[in-house]
């Protein structure tokens, strides 16, 4: 299946504690093991437990494609060694004032979005760490697009009042399909409720038929 809907904590916001790339998937050391194997079959990747910063807020804090994750300086030595020994993937530490770098960016295989006027030592990671090109925009006027929206190989599922001239731009700077959708019965912060690579996509519990329908079409994950 490649769409399932479940929670956490009770929290339909799953996308705010798990982390997945086409090679793997973080999650809290202690999610319920039924529940790591529901995950880990959707998205079609091994799961590994471990916290970043002391948090299970995974997805907040780390980016990451098959090149290389990056974590927020608050993360601790042994997190960084953990999860590199783990995934297989060279892991680095952004020095910023920046924690939740997964609400602040946008990433793909081939280019990454930073909010308007990011710090350039972040740019300058996620360019050479990651093997990205990074540019600059909002999502729905919003200066944070990691939150905004979802993205995989195949296409990217956006916030529901995302511009017209912001959708060419997403779809020109990642050469991927974009379409716009809400999730867990109308939240427009896309990222916060899915994790998703280019196998599946775990929604919250709450969401819609109708959304994870959208959701599923747009990350070119039917058929």
């Amino acid at each position: 299946m490649s769409i399932s809907r479940l929670s956490l904590y009770g929290n339909p916001n799953v996308g705010a504690f798990t982390f997945s790339t086409d090679s793997f998937l973080l999650v809290p050391p202690d999610m319920p093991d039924g529940t790591l194997r529901e995950f880990s079959e959707t998205l079609g990747v091994p799961a590994y437990r471990t916290t970043v910063s002391g948090s299970v807020l995974l997805g907040i804090f780390t980016i990451g494609n098959s090149r290389g994750i990056i974590l927020p300086g608050t993360a601790t030595d042994a997190e960084v060694q953990q999860i590199e020994q783990m995934t297989s993937v060279p892991v680095a530490v952004y020095e910023g004032k920046v924690n939740a770098l997964g609400n602040m960016v946008l990433l793909g295989e081939r280019a990454a979005m930073v909010g308007r006027g990011a710090d350039r030592g972040l740019v300058d990671l996620i360019r050479s760490h990651l093997g990205v090109e990074v540019y600059e925009g909002s999502i729905a006027g919003i200066n944070m697009p990691g939150v905004c929206a979802v993205a995989n190989r195949k296409g990217i599922v956006s916030h529901p009042l995302t511009s017209d001239a912001e959708l060419n731009n997403l779809s020109k700077i990642f050469n991927i399909p974009v379409d716009v959708s809400t999730v867990n019965c109308g939240s427009p912060y896309l990222r916060v409720g899915i994790t998703a690579n280019s196998y599946g996509a775990v929604v919250g519990q709450e969401t819609t038929g109708p959304e994870m329908a959208r959701i599923e079409s747009s990350l070119g994950l039917t058929g």
